[in-house]
């Protein structure tokens, strides 16, 4: 009887998970109360407070059961067994591109989390968990770069945190941009293509310093 409980209440913790990512996704974060996540799963309030403190703690265990794409492929990156990093962190980046384009799920969820959520009051702890996906990311990227840089793979005049930062924002903007009209560009080739640009310009030979007098050379242009 007690395994039949706990059968139960595991039911009903996913089918308010099913019910607010679907829910969030029609009608946003910020416009959505538990109350009404309950009554479209057609459980009581008291089984949703039974299961979440709040809308912050729903929002969480929903964002958990999907990792996000970039938080899944760059866990690996910085490993010191590894030969190439620099393809690595290609094949990382990659993956994420792909995940998102083939992925319903994720890409539900990706976008809820992106566009479909304000970090005010109940929710200033999402804010938190985002800025801790993106910081986590940020360090396995950098460890990568880094061992790239000691290898003499890519320029080291740029530091290698810095040049995280771009790679994140260059991959979370495609992916962002794609979710507002995914029939502009294919995720996938457009972002190889952009991604092996990007890398090619932190070239060791001397590809950043290029890029950087053709962009004061443009900018002396009237």
């Amino acid at each position: 009887m007690a395994r039949r409980t706990k059968e139960e209440a595991r039911a009903t913790r996913d089918l308010l998970l099913d019910t607010a990512e679907r829910v969030f996704h029609q009608r946003g974060v910020s416009r959505t109360s538990l109350n009404e996540i309950a009554a479209a799963a057609g459980v009581s309030r008291g089984a949703i407070y039974w299961h979440f403190e709040d809308k912050a703690d729903l929002f969480n265990a929903m964002m958990m059961r999907v990792t996000l794409p970039m938080e899944q492929e760059v866990q690996g990156l910085g490993s010191p067994q590894a030969e190439d990093p620099l393809a690595q962190i290609r094949r990382s980046l990659l993956g994420a591109l792909h995940k998102t384009a083939t992925d319903p799920q994720v890409r539900r969820v990706f976008e809820i989390a992106t566009h479909k959520v304000e970090y005010v009051d109940e929710l200033s702890g999402v804010r938190e968990r985002h800025l801790g996906v993106r910081n986590d990311c940020l360090h396995h990227v950098a460890l990568a770069l880094e061992q790239a840089m000691a290898q003499g793979r890519i320029t080291d005049r740029v530091p290698a945190r810095h040049i995280a930062f771009g790679l994140h924002a260059l991959v979370d903007g495609l992916i962002q941009n794609w979710m507002l009209d995914p029939q502009a560009f294919d995720l996938v080739e457009v972002g190889g293509q952009v991604l092996e640009a990007y890398l090619a310009g932190l070239s060791a030979g001397g590809g950043a310093g290029r890029a950087s007098k053709a962009s004061r050379h443009c900018s002396r242009t009237p």
